[in-house]
């Protein structure tokens, strides 16, 4: 299979995909943000049509407009600050309706609706270039914010207090974006792109690990669905973005099932009984007692909560503290 040029240009790409994606991804999905991914990869569809209006690169194309997309999105939050589903509604109708106007008016003379789903066919060496130099580019940028991006993931607004430029860093982080969205358009396709950035992270998570630990593993999974949706469309002859797709949702379910036999296997048949839970005993007293206790519990899960946070903070220093000695 390698033999040929254009599975050697396929195999440069979904290497790069695997890199960048996990790495973007997993700060989004920690900020339960992940549906901007889906938003931005619709938004890469006008700039697709818009670069090939103009006789340019679509990639380039695509990565000025997602960019452009991705700052839209960080200044409305200041006029709809609840309501980022209401922001992507106005960011996918503004692209949407830029992809479909362009692509009906017929001054494109390329068949746009290829980059919907994706080809390892049309890779070629200027795109390989392209997609070499944002990789690199993004993943300098990234390292370069890891800190302040670990602080914001966790709780943006003490982020914010502790004096990380916070609004700055969700621009620099929107341009992320737009790289890791323009570069997986050839070989994954424009509608199935967000899997690879969020699945490959919600797989990790399964596996409980620290952050740094589920960052690797994060990029192990993705690295596996490419390969596995690119081998497989190659000898199927389908789209290698639909097929990844599958691959990712089979390998996440996978990682559930093993999950869910090992939680199994170790726990036995124990059955739960609340009646012999130390703290069943304690809400009784509580009760017998007139309800004395049950402030003195009230002021001890408070002092617990207090003491997780430090707890958690102090999480966060030590995966910054390891990330610089790297």
């Amino acid at each position: 299979m390698l033999q040929y040029e254009f599975m050697q240009h396929a195999l440069f790409v979904s290497i790069c995909i695997s890199l960048l994606c996990p790495c973007i991804g997993i700060f989004m999905v920690l900020r339960r943000c992940s549906m901007i991914g889906d938003t931005m990869s619709h938004a890469s569809l006008a700039g697709i049509t818009l670069g090939l209006l103009v006789h340019k690169n679509p990639i380039i194309g695509a990565f000025l407009f997602t960019s452009a997309c991705g700052a839209l999105i960080e200044f409305l939050r200041k006029y709809f600050p609840r309501h980022l589903d209401l922001i992507l509604t106005i960011i996918l109708s503004l692209s949407i309706g830029t992809a479909i106007t362009l692509i009906s008016s017929g001054r494109l003379h390329t068949n746009a609706e290829a980059f919907l789903f994706g080809s390892i066919l049309t890779v070629n060496h200027t795109d390989m270039l392209c997609i070499f130099l944002l990789t690199i580019l993004s993943i300098f940028i990234l390292y370069s914010l890891y800190n302040s991006l670990l602080y914001m993931a966790y709780d943006e607004e003490t982020a914010r207090i502790a004096g990380v430029k916070v609004d700055l860093i969700n621009y620099a982080f929107a341009v992320l974006m737009a790289a890791a969205v323009s570069i997986s358009i050839k070989i994954v396709g424009v509608m199935v792109l967000s899997s690879m950035i969020a699945l490959p992270v919600a797989t990790a998570l399964q596996l409980k690990k620290g952050f740094q630990k589920t960052l690797f593993y994060a990029v192990l999974f993705s690295f596996m669905n490419m390969q596995l949706g690119l081998w497989g469309s190659y000898y199927l002859k389908v789209a290698p973005g639909g097929f990844t797709s599958l691959m990712s949702v089979f390998l996440l379910l996978l990682i559930l099932l093993l999950k869910k036999v090992v939680h199994t296997h170790f726990a036995g048949r124990s059955t739960l009984d609340f009646t012999r839970n130390p703290s069943y005993d304690k809400v009784n007293k509580a009760n017998r007692q007139g309800g004395k206790s049950f402030v003195h519990n009230i002021l001890a899960c408070q002092h617990k909560t207090n003491q997780t946070t430090r707890n958690n903070f102090g999480y966060i220093k030590k995966e910054c503290q390891a990330h610089d000695g790297s």
